[in-house]
């Protein structure tokens, strides 16, 4: 996909990527292009899906999400069908931020933000043990946050 992006449109990805509320007018001057030739770019980039979607990022220790958890999950089986009961029904759960499917001795690893350990115990023991085809949890609490959520290197 990245074949079909020039130097402009990288520059405005990377302007947008630091600062999604920057105005066309100061990406376009940024880049060194018309606002009109900057608003179909990004427009286009939309369209395309390298943009996906632009947000605030939230302090979490601010809205009383200060823990960060990482869990890697067993599945009692391999398949396809567990695995896509387990994705179906992890979908569901709104304090899952991350969940990827993993290569190794586990099977998924999820990332969860909540407020404090006893709350994680609570969803730990109500919902996410009772997850369909879950064999076994490991739970990482993290201690500090070197890097999060970096922005991508193109």
């Amino acid at each position: 996909m990245t074949e079909k992006l020039d130097a402009v449109d990288r520059r405005i990805l990377q302007h947008l990527q630091r600062d999604g509320r920057m105005t066309n007018a100061d990406v376009a001057a940024a880049v060194h292009v018309s606002p009109a030739t900057c608003h179909r770019r990004t427009q286009r980039l939309f369209e395309d899906g390298y943009i996906r979607s632009v947000r605030a990022e939230i302090a979490p220790a601010k809205v009383d999400r200060g823990t960060l958890v990482i869990v890697g999950v067993v599945l009692d089986r391999s398949t396809p069908e567990s695995f896509g009961d387990f994705e179906k029904a992890i979908r569901k759960l709104p304090f899952v931020l991350d969940c990827h499917l993993v290569a190794g001795d586990f099977d998924f690893f999820l990332k969860i933000r909540v407020s404090d350990i006893a709350d994680f115990n609570e969803l730990h023991g109500r919902q996410l043990i009772a997850l369909p085809g879950v064999r076994q949890t490991r739970t990482f609490f993290v201690m500090k946050e070197v890097i999060d959520n970096a922005l991508l290197d193109f």
